[in-house]
């Protein structure tokens, strides 16, 4: 009998093409018009025109090609980070206009995904880890050029991103507008830097 780890490895590899893009593509927008939680392999073999076998021999379920779609839109998140600053004044302007920026792409996505999200914190967590070390980075040289107060570094980034990860998830929960969401979230992380920033007590 042969064990788990030879039959897993016996396992044919999945395909990927040109279906399985337009697969994603499929996910992305069902996720964009319904929410993630109306995914289903039937929608997305139906609007394909193919059969089960289409779709399996590239994806295990449709949860694997939500994860694709989420962690795409994560990406595109952080590829849209433009750390354009050149002295105290463009710094500061680069986080709040970073800060609302995410938000609004943040907000977007959480409505199509706020069942899924909250399911798999796995990406989540992955998430966390980059903005980490993105916030202690930017930390870091408002300090070396005089902007920002000297602070515990770690607890900076953690409350940053539990101020930003807790709105995002009273906002969508609670179905604020977009605009209503960027008033408030712009207002409160205001509060937050002015905390940080030097020469503010």
């Amino acid at each position: 009998m042969a064990s788990t780890t030879d039959s897993e490895s016996s396992k044919p590899a999945r395909i990927r093409d040109e279906i399985s893009e337009r697969i994603i593509e499929i996910v992305a927008r069902i996720a964009e018009e319904e929410g993630a939680h109306k995914v289903t392999v039937r929608k997305i073999i139906a609007e394909l025109g193919v059969t089960n076998r289409v779709f399996y021999n590239r994806f295990a379920n449709c949860d694997e090609v939500l994860r694709i779609v989420y962690r795409n839109a994560i990406v595109h998140m952080r590829e849209n980070i433009k750390p354009e600053f050149h002295d105290r004044e463009s710094f500061e302007r680069f986080c709040i206009d970073t800060a609302v920026s995410v938000l609004m792409q943040t907000y977007d996505v959480k409505m199509q995904f706020r069942r899924y999200v909250f399911e798999h914190d796995s990406l989540t967590e992955e998430n966390r880890r980059w903005w980490y070390d993105k916030i202690k980075k930017y930390y870091r040289y408002a300090l070396e050029q005089g902007f920002a107060k000297q602070v515990d570094a770690d607890a900076l980034c953690y409350a940053i991103w539990c101020f930003c990860r807790g709105y995002y998830a009273d906002a969508v929960s609670r179905q604020l507008t977009k605009e209503e969401a960027v008033h408030y979230f712009t207002f409160g992380f205001n509060c937050l830097l002015n905390g940080v920033v030097a020469g503010r007590d």
